[in-house]
């Protein structure tokens, strides 16, 4: 965001988008210009009155099509449009503010509609390892990648959060977007969860200081007494290729670009969430759902 509030791509958009805004505002006068210098029809002496008689009902026919500006009404327009700019530029602020917030705010709807019909697969995927309460009332689930430090920071929290709460359903989407290194560590995990240890070796690597390489991913396996063999055949596996794709698209159908990323109920919480944020999302999913 740059200043005032406009957007780097609004201000790109700054002279068309001048036009569009600003010829309306100038069009009356052009149109009373057009009136003002088009030829008028002699008035027509005024005829005896009639005797009334009842015409047969015809169609209505379409009104004429506005006859179009000439070359010296369109540079009249073109003119008033500069000049309110250059008397009004504070109308191109107010202008650019409105379309993006109204671009927002259709973004936001796209998003909403996107939820409510991707329920199945946010949150029955068989690919995706659950945790805390399968049957709770109330699901979060958590789009997340290993290297990184605010998804590190907050997955103490939130395992507490689950434990404690009791009635919590945590459905964990591997979303590796940074680089390589965060791909292998998704592909550890999702390996790692056909050994039946998933929940362990996630929250390891989570806890694991500095950036989660081949060797950290290698250590934590080690530590938990993993089939290291059996963890490097599975990392490879078209089931978890399928898995990770899955999230990708599914990211990217809610218009989740970040880590960490939280659908709770029927919100979308993108960023790390506190503690007291976190309850307060689960107390608001757990009153919709009634």
């Amino acid at each position: 965001m740059t200043g005032r509030g406009l957007t780097t791509s609004a201000r790109r958009r700054l002279p068309a988008l001048a036009i569009g805004v600003l010829a309306l505002a100038a069009w009356g006068s052009a149109t009373a210009l057009a009136e003002e210098t088009a030829p008028t029809p002699e008035s027509a002496p005024a005829a005896e009155a009639a005797p009334v008689v009842e015409a047969p009902a015809v169609e209505a026919t379409p009104a004429p099509e506005p006859t179009p500006l000439s070359p010296a009404q369109e540079e009249a327009v073109r003119a008033l449009v500069r000049e309110t700019i250059l008397e009004n530029p504070e109308l191109l602020i107010e202008a650019l503010q409105l379309y993006d917030r109204r671009q927002k705010e259709m973004a936001a709807e796209r998003q909403r509609e996107n939820l409510l019909a991707r329920q199945d697969e946010l949150l029955n995927d068989p690919l995706a390892p659950v945790l805390g309460n399968p049957a709770g009332d109330v699901v979060i689930v958590e789009f997340f990648d290993y290297r990184c430090p605010y998804c590190k920071k907050v997955a103490e929290d939130l395992r507490a959060a689950v434990r404690d709460d009791g009635n919590i359903r945590f459905v964990l989407k591997e979303f590796p977007i940074l680089g390589p290194g965060s791909i292998q560590a998704a592909r550890a995990a999702l390996a790692a969860h056909k050994q039946q240890r998933y929940e362990d070796f996630h929250f390891e690597l989570m806890a694991t200081p500095g950036d989660v390489d081949e060797a950290a991913i290698r250590a934590v396996a080690e530590k938990l007494g993993l089939d290291i063999e059996q963890l490097d055949a599975d990392m490879q596996s078209e089931e978890i290729d399928a898995a990770l794709r899955s999230n990708y698209e599914l990211a990217e159908a809610l218009d989740i670009g970040g880590t960490p990323a939280f659908v709770i109920g029927t919100q979308i919480y993108p960023g790390a969430l506190s503690m007291d944020d976190l309850r307060e999302a689960v107390a608001v999913a757990r009153a919709e759902s009634g």
